[in-house]
């Protein structure tokens, strides 16, 4: 048997011969871990098609497509349209609905579309920071999960220490042992959350700066639509 087997067996057998807490303490940071990587890798995914699908709308829109045509196309496929598509649809919507109002004054209509784009971000904002809480909360709260796991071990260590008439460290060590493995999984469920929940948080900021720019450069097309359909 080599040697990362014979390592890997030592360790399976510290678990198995932890106190109920600290195995409790220990299964619980695995399940943090896992969870952790799914949502780390889905999070990956979404952010990188967000990204895509950013790139793609902005390319369409500023190669002087007819922003009616667009609203149309982007219509039908409404139940899909995500990021600067679906910002593009509500704010489009309230201007065509609030401009055919002869009665409206062309800065009204443009708060209208605003309200209706501000919308729009929030529930973009809120499906991007999807899991990112989650992420945050693994990488604050494992290490001192596995700290408690430490602890405990440690303390029955002690305990069974002062049992024995003569005390050596071959009493302590499996048991100090068997702490530390809790500290060590805790560290390796929070190291990844942590490096992930500030990537993520990164890459989200700059998504939602791009679509609040994108916000800014629309109304500004949209005043002047509005302004032009009054004098002419």
């Amino acid at each position: 048997m080599n040697v990362t087997a014979t390592e890997g067996i030592a360790l399976w057998s510290l678990v198995q011969h932890a106190s109920l807490p600290v195995q409790l303490v220990i299964f619980l940071l695995l399940a943090a871990s896992v969870l952790s990587w799914t949502m780390i890798f889905r999070k990956w995914f979404a952010l990188k098609s967000a990204s895509n699908v950013a790139d793609r709308f902005e390319a369409k829109f500023w190669s002087g497509s007819n922003l009616n045509q667009m609203f149309t196309e982007q219509s039908r496929q409404e139940a899909h349209a995500t990021g600067m598509a679906s910002i593009f649809v509500e704010g489009f919507r309230d201007f065509k609905r609030l401009n055919q109002q002869s009665n409206i004054e062309p800065m009204d209509v443009l708060e209208g579309v605003q309200r209706a784009m501000r919308v729009a971000l929030s529930r973009e904002i809120d499906y991007l920071e999807t899991h990112l809480s989650f992420l945050a909360t693994v990488g604050s709260t494992s290490p001192y999960v596995g700290l408690f796991g430490t602890v405990w071990g440690i303390m029955n260590s002690f305990r069974s220490l002062g049992l024995v008439q003569q005390a050596t460290i071959a009493h302590v060590a499996p048991g100090i042992a068997e702490a530390l493995i809790a500290t060590a999984i805790g560290l390796f469920a929070a190291i990844p959350a942590v490096i992930a929940y500030n990537r993520y948080s990164n890459n989200v900021e700059r998504l939602v700066t791009r679509y609040e720019i994108f916000m800014e450069e629309f109304s500004s097309i949209l005043q002047r639509q509005a302004y032009a359909s009054r004098e002419s």
